[in-house]
Parts: structure tokens; C-alpha cells; sequence
């Protein structure tokens, strides 16, 4: 996969943890689904297979039944703004699962994001939401903290959201 496509150098940087290149804001948003496989299991696939996304409420646009490296994806928020992405990586382990995307021109921001799902030893399940970013819109640098702020309540209703899908149909988690 060519990285001249993106608008930003680092492609794939959000595989290690903690990373932010100078220059972007860091995100990251750690939220405990519940505990043991069936969650896991279920997490993983509603990250994989974009039922995270869809559940949300944004528009999600891609041809993609399941992420993969070199997949595009365009999100739409309240229908007017188009933010075009490209998965950049996946991870499907046996305690560990998702992807990332990064930004195409066209997007508001340009950096990465991923959303990886995890179980710890004592079984505990999270979803991590990992970014670095910065404006690319003019609108995106008017916008300043706020834009950042919104990116944090983002990454919390993955969360939120993800924790509904996760333990959907279990009596215990």
C-alpha cells in the first residue's frame, strides 16, 4: 500500500502505543466492555466488520463487508461533511482485534485512528480508541479545542456503544 495517498506521514504509527508524531494532538480512550470470550468475541466482530460504525449514527460508506488493509471507508457527519479514510492495519489475535484507519485528502483532519479491542489476563475486555490528528479544513482549525473535544465524546460513545454490542444477548459479562 503506497502511504503517498494519505495526508500525513507515520502511516500505521498507531500500532505502537503511546506514539504521536510533532505536530498532532493525541487521543486515547480506554473503555472497559466487560469480561470473558463471549464479549470479547462479540467486540471484536462488531469492530471488524464495521457494526461499531454503523451503530453510531454517522454515515458509513464503504464496499467492504470487514476490515482489511487498503479497504476505503468514507464517513459522513450530519450528512454535510465527508471524511474519506483507508484502513492502514488489522489485528485479529486470540486476545486481540481491530483496525485502524488514516486520512485521505478530502478529510477534515489528517492523521490516524484505530479501534482495538482487548482481553486481559484476568479477562477483562476494552476497547482502546488511539489517534493523532490535526487540522486539514479550514473549518477544522476554526473549530480549535472544540474539534478535539468532539473527538474525545467520539471515542467515548465508541465506547458506549461498543459495550451495548459486546454483551448484547449475555446474561452475565
Amino acid at each position: 500500500m503506497s502511504s503517498a495517498d494519505f495526508t500525513y506521514d507515520h502511516v500505521g504509527a498507531t500500532r505502537e502505543p503511546g506514539f504521536c508524531p510533532p505536530g498532532f494532538h493525541p487521543l486515547h480512550v480506554r473503555t472497559r466492555l466487560g469480561e470473558g470470550e463471549a464479549v470479547f468475541r462479540q467486540g471484536s466482530e462488531a469492530v471488524l466488520t464495521w457494526e461499531l460504525h454503523r451503530a453510531l449514527g454517522v454515515g458509513f460508506d464503504t464496499s467492504a463487508d470487514r476490515a482489511a488493509p487498503g479497504v476505503d471507508v468514507t464517513v459522513t457527519l450530519a450528512g454535510v461533511v465527508r471524511a474519506p479514510c483507508r484502513v492502514v492495519w488489522t489485528v485479529e489475535e486470540y486476545r486481540r482485534a481491530g483496525w485502524a484507519y488514516g486520512t485521505l485528502p478530502g478529510h477534515p483532519e489528517c492523521g490516524e485512528e484505530s479501534f482495538v479491542v482487548d482481553r486481559t489476563g484476568d479477562g477483562t475486555v476494552w476497547l482502546t480508541v488511539s489517534a493523532f490528528s490535526r487540522p486539514a479544513r479550514w473549518y477544522a482549525r476554526a473549530a480549535g479545542p472544540a474539534a478535539r473535544g468532539l473527538q474525545q465524546a467520539y471515542a467515548r460513545r465508541c465506547g458506549t456503544v461498543l459495550r451495548r454490542l459486546a454483551t448484547k444477548g449475555l446474561k452475565e459479562f
